[in-house]
């Protein structure tokens, strides 16, 4: 099943990191935060990659244009140096394709970007590209199968300190506050499936989760995919080194590939 990977954001909340990579480009350990989710895709069997880029989007092509396989492979070097074999390898077996949606583009006309790439009457996958996760994804897909329905994500209720607030849309009284946590909420996380009959909800300008996802809802076609385990966005210079600090421990529960 192809893969679409929305590239092409400007990243504004995490340019304290860095202003001259783009987030997916980030790196966690020795890979970028992109590598490793397509690594969690291709360890489930999904290798064929449609990459939505915009903002430095010739950082994330000369990456893979000159990409280095030792870095996260064992390799044997003989002859004085003079002759590296590895002894496994990442990407041989990934097709990735690279597509210009455009600077400014939201997440609803990147996919329409994408569209061309995509077979008619196939499903797919697509994804923010800016989040690890432990999901199972096969669970996932099954799920998605047996209801058929035309959209489903990855639903998550978030364990951050943020609080919901209500109050009085006329004089500003607070109602209620309570910690996200226990508000029974959850987060659209991505890690999207779609029927290609997505693209009969999508019209040009819109943005994925806004109009499209409403025609979706109000025809029942659209599931969420509740998971508790382990997943993590890369969106401030905070979510940054919370990623350095498990790495630093030996805690990496998004290698899904390294228990397979």
């Amino acid at each position: 099943m192809k893969v679409v990977l929305f590239c092409g954001g400007q990243g504004m909340r995490i340019r304290d990191y860095s202003d001259a990579v783009p987030k997916p480009m980030i790196p966690i350990g020795y890979r970028p935060i992109l590598w490793n989710l397509m690594k969690y895709y291709a360890s489930y069997g999904h290798k064929d990659f449609i990459l939505c880029l915009g903002h430095k989007a010739d950082v994330i092509k000369d990456y893979f244009l000159s990409y280095q396989e030792h870095l996260s492979n064992d390799f044997i070097l003989a002859d004085g140096g003079r002759t590296l074999t590895l002894v496994n390898k990442d990407i041989e077996d990934w097709t990735i394709t690279f597509v210009d949606s455009g600077i400014n583009s939201n997440i609803g006309q990147r996919l329409l970007k994408a569209k061309k790439y995509l077979t008619p009457g196939e499903p797919f996958m697509a994804n923010y590209s800016d989040g690890l996760t432990d999901l199972p994804l096969d669970d996932h897909l099954a799920q998605f199968e047996r209801e058929g329905v035309i959209g489903a994500f990855m639903a998550y209720k978030s364990t951050q300190s943020f609080h919901v607030v209500r109050y009085d849309d006329k004089d500003h009284y607070v109602s209620s506050i309570s910690p996200i946590s226990s508000s029974g909420y959850s987060i659209n996380c991505g890690f999207f499936i779609f029927k290609y009959d997505v693209f009969d909800y999508i019209q040009e300008g819109e943005e994925l989760v806004e109009q499209p996802f409403q025609r979706l809802i109000a025809q029942k076609q659209l599931l969420a995919y509740p998971h508790g385990g382990f997943w993590l966005a890369m969106d401030t210079f905070k979510d940054k080194q919370v990623f350095d600090d498990m790495i630093s421990k030996g805690h990496k529960p998004w290698e899904v590939w390294s228990t397979k």
